[in-house]
């Protein structure tokens, strides 16, 4: 039995220890400085008006007085956290059990999931790395390690994949964890990958790949059966970790049986479409196309859900891999049954979720027994519908 994630007290700070506030004072830098461009280039435009007369560009930038001034800001704002910094180093790092705090794990992985890919390529300090974790704490991928912190490890793992902008420890909504009720049901030690979920679908699948496989050669008795259940993006990221597994021919995919997913947009999500759109449209006026770089600080994570796979496509699940998935409808269930006209979760329409794409060749082809629509529920419903566990507990026996 794995201890309980410890409740967050009362006004439990989102960011701890000096690592936090240095990561937090390098991106109001980077936002002040940002902001300060945008607008120049906003101004800078305005004032090209005369140039575009003529058949020339403006200039990206003011010049003159106005281009002192938000140089100035620039400087000043950059001088100033360049000192700030200098004291945060000074501060102790947050402990241990900071990652066991649920209002500020939920606060890095929602800020993650939207700058995730930025923060990870300044080496920002509130960047998240993946790694693999039980009821909170991370694990150690050594064999001496892990045995002699669990005495009783089984051999049948569930490993857990969360969403987009969330967390390991979110699994857990309104009492219930689909996980922990299957571990005492089936048997499973219940293993948790937490990721950071605005780099690419493509990176973290190598990353979660080369985890299985360090916990396959690690794990303190035989691994007999591994199974994966993945709620939204988790099943994107589980799916290019075994393409990953089947590229390297890496020895954990043959443990895998199962994969479980819940409300995963497989062909995409309409929302993040709408951004790329909106993106496009602003790049067509000379005066809006200053605000094309607010749209692309989308994560490269929320970007790739354009689509819902890896740039390069999927290929087919191995054969001795069973697919299975979950779609959610906020509406109620039609008298006939039928499935003409069924909005999606909010967020993932139900066809993706279940992977039907109307080229044949691209769909995921999982059989309607493997499947199951939820009704009157949301996306984030998911996690804790007793019909959705009644289904992973009949699929995963």
């Amino acid at each position: 039995m794995t201890s309980p994630v410890r409740p967050a007290a009362r006004r439990s700070p989102l960011l701890v220890g000096g690592s936090d506030l240095l990561g937090a004072n390098r991106l109001l830098v980077e936002a002040i400085t940002g902001t300060t461009d945008l607008v120049e280039a906003v101004h800078a435009s305005i004032l090209g008006w005369p140039r575009r007369i003529v058949g020339l560009s403006p200039k990206p930038v003011t010049g003159g007085i106005p281009g002192l001034a938000y140089g100035g800001v620039r400087g000043i704002t950059r001088l100033a956290g360049n000192g700030i910094e200098q004291v945060l180093r000074l501060l102790p790092a947050a402990s241990a059990e900071a990652d066991r705090i649920p209002p500020r794990e939920a606060f890095l992985a929602a800020l993650n999931g939207v700058l995730g890919d930025h923060l990870h390529a300044t080496g920002n300090p509130l960047a998240l790395t993946a790694r693999l974790r039980i009821a909170g704490r991370s694990l150690v991928l050594d064999r001496e390690a892990l045995a002699a912190s669990h005495p009783l490890a089984a051999p049948r793992l569930l490993v857990m994949v969360h969403g987009l902008c969330m967390n390991d420890l979110q699994w857990q909504q309104g009492g219930h964890h689909h996980g922990d009720r299957l571990a005492e049901e089936l048997g499973f030690e219940v293993i948790h990958l937490h990721y950071n979920s605005g780099v690419s679908i493509a990176a973290n699948g190598r990353e979660f790949s080369a985890l299985l496989q360090g916990l396959a050669e690690t794990w303190p008795v035989p691994v007999e059966r591994i199974a994966i259940v993945a709620h939204s993006m988790g099943g994107l990221v589980s799916r290019a970790a075994i393409a990953t597994a089947q590229a390297d021919a890496s020895p954990w995919l043959a443990r895998l049986d199962t994969l479980a997913c819940l409300g995963t947009p497989h062909h995409g999500a309409p929302l993040e479409r709408a951004g790329d759109l909106l993106q496009k449209l602003l790049g067509t006026n000379s005066h809006s196309a200053p605000f094309v770089a607010l749209g692309g600080l989308r994560s490269a994570g929320i970007q790739d859900l354009r689509h819902g796979s890896l740039h390069a496509r999927h290929p087919p699940l191995p054969a001795h891999v069973r697919a299975f998935a979950v779609a959610a409808s906020t509406q109620a269930q039609r008298a006939d049954g039928a499935r003409r006209d069924v909005r999606g979760d909010g967020l993932v329409p139900v066809a993706s979720a279940f992977g039907e794409h109307e080229d044949p060749a691209l769909g995921l082809g999982i059989p309607e027994q493997q499947r199951l629509l939820v009704h009157r529920t949301g996306h984030i419903g998911l996690l804790a519908h007793p019909q959705v566990h009644a289904r992973l507990r009949d699929w995963l026996e």
